[in-house]
């Protein structure tokens, strides 16, 4: 047997925070710390580069360790029998939980269950036994609440057609009225008929003897409009707060009310910081339950990995956001998982995506290992730092929406989507100049890529609407139930309009979106003249001169979907392609200033639009005189930049 490992620590010298900055200090040769070296976010968080252990750490992520989160999928084709098929084979895949997408939900991207009926519900889910897997309802509708509604009835009219016992089924039923709120813009109700129809839905479920949770809180259409990490929060704890005073208004005890109320977290490629987010909701959904007296527990979050970072283009690089989010879901203590599968953005995912989707998460869990210690980030400097500091600024803002009245009339009044457009705006303008590059759009994009397959989705026939059973105005949640078993349509099952309650709508966009639009211009340019858009690079000196601004150039003209042709620059013509009608001249500071004006004046001879790679500094007047109409640098606006280089080369 060998002798104990030495402790390799002690045979360094220690170094504390003092003698590391002495060394950062050496290498930044007097530039700004700061400005170097400290990050922020869109909430104006520092960031610093070095953080001490935590000994003061306390647990705040609410899963226990021992009991992994679960595996959601996606139940969101048209056709019943492709979606029963689908669900059951992810299951067998080793998902252990559906999210069931109804048509026209805000998740559904123009797919969704096609549910007219609760018989068309029961043939979506043929095969799977609910009794053994986690159900949660995806059913926020553009249609209004009274389709969310009627979701969430729909399900428990199911479980009593099958004849479950509701307390061993594990369904959380997403009635949440304020994002169909949010994706329509106006709903057919005021808020106190709609809350009031909320808190009864919600006791009548939890009368049938389901557990719930009944309601939910999504970041979905925050964190899709642009918001940043902090109003993400700050929208859920008020969302969270109004659907608390509904629930009690209407006689639910507040520790029951808490117990109804579940979260949606999406969470993009940032693992620290979702980490973080996840650990802050959970600190400051606690804070709320002390402040209304109630002893805390655990929020029940469901993490989904965000869809706001997801690219059409070069769609496979997802793979690798959806895992790093993923992973921030399992470390953060996310209760539930959905990965989104990787061509979700391109279209109905086929077979291969859905179990990419799925095994991202499994084998986090089966190889890696993360559900077995509790919140593992906790005494990491770097990770308490962030998340004391989101949680603060979260608070902060949660009580700007309270001071304004709540979270409905901060919306009315147009407060909460000031805020989230401004941060949207800024989000643009770094992902615009590459400060926030999107690998494989923005950056390093693969002009031969070949699209991955998604399904092509046939138009469903819907069955004709059964009215055998009728629905009365002003039905109970238990009559509208009995109507559904007895095969009334959903349509006919919706309550009547009560009012009317209006707010600014929140739009999402994802934030590949500029750059695919360019490559879209360029790829519609090789259809129609069967080449692609094309820029000659004059380059200036040898490679090992100008080498760096020529790969800037090439990666960014690329992410457009333009060819780029290069030819050193001599006196007579750049024979890279005499078609080119942009030509951009590609040289060191030195070889600008010894000549650049010269070679521009040479180039602008031949009759073409120039422009040239670097910031010109003093040289600006001189090489402007020249003809050079535009300086391509790091940090412009490239969206704009690229936009325009389209436009030259007439595409």
């Amino acid at each position: 047997m060998t002798d104990a490992l030495p402790d390799f620590a002690s045979l360094f010298p220690a170094v504390g925070e003092p003698e590391w900055r002495a060394r950062v200090d050496e290498v930044l040769k007097g530039g700004d710390f700061v400005r170097r070296l400290v990050a922020r976010t869109h909430d104006g968080l520092e960031i610093q580069p070095l953080h001490q252990a935590r000994a003061d750490a306390v647990l705040v992520a609410g899963a226990a360790a021992g009991r992994p989160w679960a595996t959601a999928a996606r139940v969101d084709h048209p056709d019943a029998e492709s979606a029963a098929r689908q669900a059951v084979e992810d299951l067998e895949g080793g998902a252990d939980m559906l999210a069931l997408v109804f048509p026209d939900g805000v998740s559904a991207r123009g797919h969704g269950l096609s549910c007219g009926t609760v018989s068309d519900l029961d043939e979506s889910l043929a095969g799977v036994d609910l009794e053994l897997i986690r159900l949660r309802l995806d059913a926020a509708s553009a249609g209004g609440f009274r389709a969310v509604e009627i979701g969430a009835l729909a399900v428990a009219a199911l479980a009593e057609r099958r004849k479950l016992d509701p307390v061993r089924l594990r369904i959380d039923f997403g009635l949440d009225p304020l994002t169909s709120l949010l994706a329509g813009g106006d709903a057919p109700w005021d808020w106190a008929a709609m809350g009031g129809r909320l808190a009864r839905t919600a006791a009548a479920l939890k009368g049938r003897g389901f557990t719930g949770p009944f309601l939910t809180a999504d970041m979905r259409p925050f964190h899709e409009a642009g918001a940043s990490e902090g109003q993400e929060l700050a929208a859920a704890l008020a969302a969270g707060v109004l659907y608390l005073r509904a629930l009690e208004a209407h006689g639910a005890p507040l520790a029951e009310a808490f117990r109804a109320i579940s979260f949606i977290t999406p969470l993009d490629a940032d693992q620290f910081m979702g980490i973080a987010k996840l650990r802050a909701l959970r600190k400051l959904w606690a804070r709320v339950a002390q402040a209304c007296g109630v002893p805390p527990e655990p929020a029940a979050i469901h993490a989904e990995t965000s869809w706001r970072m997801l690219t059409r283009r070069d769609p496979h690089v997802n793979i690798l956001r959806n895992t790093i989010a993923a992973f921030a879901a399992g470390v953060g203590g996310a209760d539930t998982l959905t990965v989104l599968p990787f061509t979700q953005a391109l279209g109905l995912p086929d077979a291969m995506a859905r179990r990419l989707a799925r095994n991202t998460s499994i084998v986090l869990q089966e190889e890696a290992s993360l559900w077995r210690v509790a919140d593992p980030a906790a005494g990491s400097g770097g990770v308490e730092a962030l998340t004391d500091a989101l949680a603060a600024k979260a608070w902060s803002l949660f009580q700007e929406i309270e001071g304004e009245g709540g979270l409905l009339v901060s919306l009315a009044l147009g407060a909460v989507n000031t805020r989230i457009a401004a941060t949207a705006a800024a989000r643009r303008k770094a992902v615009a100049a590459r400060r926030e590059p999107i690998t494989g759009v923005s950056e390093f994009a693969d002009l031969g890529e070949t699209p991955p397959a998604v399904l092509t989705v046939k138009p469903v026939r819907r069955r004709a609407r059964t009215t055998r059973a009728k629905v009365k105005h002003g039905a109970s949640a238990n009559d509208v139930v009995a109507a559904l078993i007895a095969g009334a349509s959903l349509a006919d099952a919706a309550p009547a309009p009560d009012g009317h309650l209006r707010v600014s709508p929140l739009i999402p966009q994802r934030i590949a979106e500029p750059f695919e639009a360019l490559r879209d211009r360029a790829d519609a340019m090789l259809q129609r003249r069967k080449r692609r858009p094309a820029v000659a690079l004059a380059t200036l000196g040898p490679l090992a001169d100008h080498g760096p601004r020529l790969g800037f150039m090439r990666n960014l003209l690329e992410a457009a979907g333009i060819d780029v042709l290069i030819a050193p620059f001599t006196a007579q013509p750049v024979a890279a392609d005499a078609q080119a009608a942009l030509l951009c001249l590609v040289g060191s500071d030195a070889a600008y200033a010894a000549e650049g004006a010269k070679a521009a004046r040479s180039l602008r001879a031949k009759g073409r639009t120039l422009w040239l790679a670097g910031r010109p500094g003093d040289l600006e007047e001189a090489l402007r005189k020249s003809g050079v109409k535009r300086f391509v640098f790091v940090g412009a606006d490239m969206v704009e930049t690229l936009g325009e280089a389209l436009t030259l080369v007439g595409a």
